[in-house]
């Protein structure tokens, strides 16, 4: 592949989740990145502040439709059926990363350090979604209830996913999961 070749950032990403890997998180040099991708260490750095960033660079697209579906759902919804649309629209995005999705979980899993920065993405998500509640009139403190109840029933939803010996919905692991905590909650 030429540098003059389209997609700089994609081949990256690519790239360095293939190396990842392979090699491992720590192994792995931005030279070595760049050279994958058949670009310039240079070039990687006009896309990502670092190497790990490559991984959680969509993460602010993320959080943006979690609050645009969030503050989109429709009036009558409660707070967790706004919450749980916006989670559903975004396990539907992160799903059609596939096995991509995957491999940058099994990554972030095998690094204390990314495991870190993906906690704080978690974080930045409930921040997020209870902002957007109280927005849509939800007080607190049901709005940061609300919104760190979704997240973790994210999170649950999601290690299941990533965890299926076979193809799963991901949009419909999230409904499940939230349907269990209304069953262990009492509001069948």
């Amino acid at each position: 592949m030429g540098r003059w070749e389209p997609d700089a950032r994609g081949r990256l990403e690519q790239a360095a989740l293939e190396l990842y890997v392979e090699r491992g998180y720590e192994n792995t040099t931005v030279s070595e990145i760049a050279e994958r991708a058949g670009l310039t260490e240079r070039t990687f750095f006009r896309h990502f502040a670092d190497k790990r960033e490559v991984l959680f660079s969509g993460s602010a697209a993320l959080t943006e439709l979690l609050v645009n579906a969030t503050l989109g759902a429709p009036a009558s919804a409660s707070p967790m059926e706004a919450v749980s649309a916006a989670l559903e629209a975004t396990g539907a995005v992160i799903q059609r990363r596939g096995a991509g999705a995957q491999q940058r979980q099994s990554v972030i899993a095998a690094n204390a350090e990314l495991q870190e920065r993906e906690l704080i993405k978690m974080a930045s998500w409930a921040s997020a979604l209870s902002d957007a509640l109280r927005r849509r009139g939800v007080e607190d403190p049901a709005a940061t209830l609300t919104a760190e109840t979704g997240v973790a029933v994210f999170r649950v939803a999601f290690a299941r996913w990533v965890g299926q010996p076979r193809k799963r919905d991901l949009p419909k692991l999230i409904r499940e999961s939230l349907d269990q905590l209304r069953e262990l909650a009492g509001g069948g």
